[in-house]
């Protein structure tokens, strides 16, 4: 599946850090009933794997991506444990070429114009802009969209919800990645009426 049609009409991502994966679930569940069905579950925690297979199995229709992808075995590990598209913070040619080979849609990383078009020649039109904010955020997007019309980015780093709507209102930002959604001290304090909260305000910028 080509990693637009995954993303479908989404244009915000939660990106989670996961540190008791019996606590994916119901942060999963609190995602879907809130109006959001896709999550970024990054490899930054020895429990991340096990997050994804439990969302995976329990909530089919949550699209559970793998994010901080860094090396190629981790492909392998992702897909067995049910994850249906990965992120990595950059990328190089054989992190490109192990997605492939394993046919799993990839989202690499980039933020110079060197990268970026090192990766469209590789055929990627939807790129990671990481780390957003840090890198020149909005400014550097616009100064992108003219002289590489053709892709497009999903903006994460350092996005706030104050900030998304400023984001996702440039022409080449197809999504961004909001860790304010559910942050790891609210995940793990189990705080799911606030996340509910977070993440209900978030999903009216699918609209």
């Amino acid at each position: 599946m080509e990693i637009s049609e995954l993303l479908g009409g989404t244009r915000i991502v939660p990106v989670v850090a996961i540190e008791d994966a019996r606590l994916a679930v119901p942060l999963a569940e609190t995602l879907v009933s809130s109006g959001i069905n896709i999550i970024e579950i990054t490899l930054r925690t020895p429990e991340a794997l096990d997050a994804i297979e439990n969302v995976s199995r329990a909530i089919p229709e949550m699209k559970v991506g793998a994010g901080s992808i860094r090396l190629v075995e981790q492909f392998a590990q992702v897909r067995d444990a049910g994850a249906r598209f990965a992120v990595s913070p950059g990328a190089t040619d054989k992190l490109i070429n192990q997605a492939a080979r394993l046919s799993i849609p990839f989202i690499p990383g980039a933020i110079t114009p060197s990268e970026i078009l090192a990766l469209f020649e590789r055929g990627f039109t939807l790129q990671k802009f990481f780390p957003a904010e840090c890198a020149g955020g909005i400014d550097l997007l616009r100064a992108m969209a003219s002289p590489v019309p053709e892709v497009r980015f999903m903006a994460t780093g350092g996005i706030s919800a104050e900030l998304a709507i400023d984001y996702l209102a440039e022409p080449n930002v197809a999504a961004i990645g909001g860790s304010w959604i559910a942050p790891a001290s609210l995940i793990k304090a189990r705080d799911f009426d606030q996340i509910a909260r977070l993440a209900s305000e978030a999903a009216q910028y699918n609209l």
